[in-house]
């Protein structure tokens, strides 16, 4: 650019299309049995809050829950595709927590709204 003079450059508008989410990413993904999928997030990080909040190491966490430690490691990074929900819940009774299974009708919800987890 000669004499101080400016180069007007036009940026391209990029367009983002945004969806509405059903509540439950693993069913807006596709994921098999996205209800269990995100049951099992849940509960894993219910695990790793308590685990953190005891400031466990890896390998404390691992002696209290049965488990090898890179398995821990997995566990407090999401990695949960290895652990049931029947696993998860049991780690959790480990750590001093009562997990209660509640069966109620669906009121006519959709047919993927059958599993749920609440904190309380």
């Amino acid at each position: 650019m000669k004499n101080g003079s400016k180069k007007s450059v036009t940026k391209k508008k990029t367009e983002v299309v945004a969806e509405r989410s059903s509540g439950n990413v693993f069913a807006d993904l596709g994921y098999p049995n996205p209800e269990e999928a995100l049951a099992k997030a849940r509960l894993s990080s219910i695990i790793t809050d308590i685990l953190k909040r005891r400031r466990l190491t890896q390998m404390q966490a691992a002696k209290i829950l049965g488990i090898d430690q890179p398995k821990v490691s997995r566990l407090v990074r999401g990695r949960i595709g290895e652990f049931s929900l029947e696993r998860l819940i049991h780690f959790l009774g480990v750590l001093d927590r009562r997990v209660e299974i509640v069966v109620s009708p669906t009121g006519g919800k959709r047919k993927r709204d059958y599993l749920n987890v609440i904190v309380r």
